[in-house]
């Protein structure tokens, strides 16, 4: 049953991972979906494979914010689903911590999602599910984290303000806070097979339900809050992280 049939959807940071899952998810529910990232091969491959819009626009840059808004303006009208979901990691020990990490961590991470909201809630339609990724280590307390979650902590006051902001127009605003995710960011960090398989361990250990989420997960619940079955919620922050942060 196609549950989103006629809504319009953003997603950014659709080329890979969460954002790649959640529109190949938003489509199979009837979404029109529009896609976005930073490199225009990555964009152009994941649309052709999804069979959806692909838009190349940096979040960590206002004028692609901008210029991105007014494309979708342009060819779509009006937006009823924007899942703001492109993101980066980056940190360290606060006495190490660099200007250059701080900057590019909460340029795309905050000031890029913020930005995104803004100039996106104009040609939001009434009624419409916005949606931040933002993540479990917003309310957890890790050593070498203080620029993520920070980052991510900032994004989640944003929501609960946002949303009431919006709520005249019947627009919903909500969090999904993910912990460890099994996507391809793990595989970019240089670790060999045996590394990857200890970090792996070492991450389910601290995971009651003993074992890592999928992209697809998150998506399905992007689809349930974009839906009539969410209609009630605002406002809230959906930990999905199989009860790593209790």
């Amino acid at each position: 049953m196609e549950t989103l049939k006629g809504k319009i959807a953003v997603v950014t940071g659709g080329n890979s991972g969460i954002g790649y899952a959640t529109a190949k998810e938003l489509k199979q529910q009837g979404a029109t979906v529009i896609i976005t990232g930073r490199r225009k091969a990555a964009i152009e491959t994941a649309a052709a494979e999804l069979g959806v819009t692909g838009l190349v626009a940096d979040q960590g840059n206002l004028k692609d914010i901008e210029s991105l808004a007014n494309n979708v303006k342009a060819t779509f009208g009006t937006v009823d689903i924007l899942f703001i979901n492109a993101g980066v990691l980056g940190g360290a020990a606060i006495e190490q911590a660099t200007e250059e990490v701080f900057d590019q961590v909460i340029d795309v991470n905050f000031k890029g999602a913020y930005f995104t909201l803004s100039r996106f809630i104009p040609i939001l339609k009434e009624g419409a599910s916005v949606i931040f990724l933002s993540s479990n280590t917003a309310s957890m307390s890790v050593a070498n984290s203080s620029i993520y979650s920070s980052s991510k902590a900032a994004l989640n006051a944003v929501m609960k303000i946002a949303a009431i902001e919006l709520a005249p127009r019947r627009i919903r605003v909500n969090a999904i806070s993910p912990g460890p995710i099994e996507t391809e960011i793990l595989h970019k960090q240089g670790y060999d097979e045996a590394q990857l398989k200890g970090v792996k361990s070492w991450i389910v250990d601290r995971v009651p339900l003993k074992h890592m989420g999928k992209a697809d997960d998150i998506g399905k619940m992007v689809v349930q809050l974009s839906g009539e079955a969410a209609s009630f919620v605002t406002g809230a922050e959906l930990v999905m992280d199989g009860g790593m942060s209790l």
